[in-house]
């Protein structure tokens, strides 16, 4: 049973988390309505267009921030609690600062495990369906590529020709197992190209003893042939690298259709490990905040409160993204980018602790 204490600080710290994510709910979507009627000003769609398109995108918007929402939530909830005079109270109560802080430690990993399981699944379902639209509405849409159990498949337009594209495997700059279907502008066939290996470093494709099909009559060629396309590995690679529009069960999915293909599917390794470690880091950043504010001078204005949390943000963010970047860049192990910065945090929080029942 929980004490009356206990009731009012979690109370109290989660009508904080409400607030405070309201509020950066309304700046996100003021920003992104912005941003989205820029891009459809030109275009003839219903006047609320822009805003159902900013309502699609901004819960995973939100869902990248609350790491910094709850440090912020933990700030202010000590904020009031000093300013009203309230720690002595609760401490008269029996609350010690440690247990103070195993409170909302524990909010926290609720929140977490709230947010991946439930949150981030329709957040990344609405990011999904905003991009679909998106690229509907935008004028590169006759240029696709996507990959499914069956590979790699492309559809392009290049001089007046359409064509489609399906490759078994990718490696490097380099696709293999490849079959491209060329058509005219009326959707008839030309030719049929196969080949096992094709380079695709820049756009001017480079295709290896290609096998022709045209006319019903087949022809090999050991002259390599070069074909103009819209598409190269840099492109192709950034086109994989929204994985934010797939919940966990799409990332697993993909994640072997990736190995299928050959593709490296270290970015959605990370992705997953991030995901399954956002309740350990909630905890962390709300006991770290905790430990800033009871070495904070009682006295000292909410400005400077709200400026260390910001500079403690940052510095977490570009530890964190540092760390990644070595993971995506097979530079350190994927596990490694991932629980290294987690164990400097937890270092530094332990340290933390062992000072903050002294107070």
């Amino acid at each position: 049973m929980l004490k009356t204490y206990q009731k009012y600080i979690i109370k109290n710290f989660i009508s904080k988390f409400f607030y405070i994510t309201l509020i950066f709910f309304s700046l996100t979507f003021i920003l992104g309505s912005l941003e989205e009627v820029a891009f459809v000003k030109k275009m003839n769609v219903n006047f609320l267009y822009p805003y159902y398109l900013t309502l699609l995108n901004a819960p995973i918007t939100l869902f990248e921030i609350f790491p910094f929402i709850l440090l912020l939530t933990t700030q202010f909830l000590f904020y009031e609690l000093y300013k009203r005079d309230e720690m002595n109270v609760l401490k008269i109560s029996g609350l010690t600062n440690l247990s103070l802080i195993k409170i909302i430690f524990l909010i926290s990993i609720f929140l977490g495990l709230f947010n991946v399981v439930f949150f981030y699944n329709i957040a990344s379902n609405l990011k999904f369906h905003y991009s679909n639209i998106k690229n509907n509405l935008s004028s590169d849409n006759k240029y696709l590529a996507m990959v499914t159990k069956s590979g790699l498949w492309i559809k392009d337009e290049v001089d007046g020709k359409k064509l489609i594209i399906k490759s078994s495997q990718i490696k490097y700059n380099f696709i293999s197992k490849t079959i491209i279907n060329e058509f005219d502008e009326n959707f008839e066939l030309i030719r049929v190209i196969q080949s096992d290996n094709i380079d695709i470093k820049d756009n001017n494709w480079i295709i290896y003893k290609p096998i022709i099909t045209k006319d019903n009559l087949s022809y090999s060629q050991n002259i390599p042939l070069i074909m103009r396309t819209n598409f190269n590995y840099e492109k192709i690679s950034k086109l994989f690298s929204n994985i934010s529009t797939l919940d966990i069960y799409k990332l697993l999915n993909l994640k072997k259709d990736y190995e299928k293909l050959g593709y490296s599917s270290n970015e959605i390794l990370i992705h997953l490990f991030e995901l399954s470690t956002i309740p350990i880091l909630y905890s962390l950043l709300v006991t770290l905040a905790s430990i800033l504010m009871f070495n904070l001078k009682k006295n000292s204005s909410l400005i400077i409160h709200i400026t260390v949390g910001f500079l403690v943000s940052v510095l977490i963010y570009y530890l964190m993204f540092f760390f990644t970047s070595l993971g995506n860049a097979g530079k350190i192990p994927i596990k490694l980018s991932i629980f290294f910065p987690i164990l400097i945090l937890s270092a530094i929080c332990v340290i933390g602790l062992m000072r903050i029942n002294e107070k």
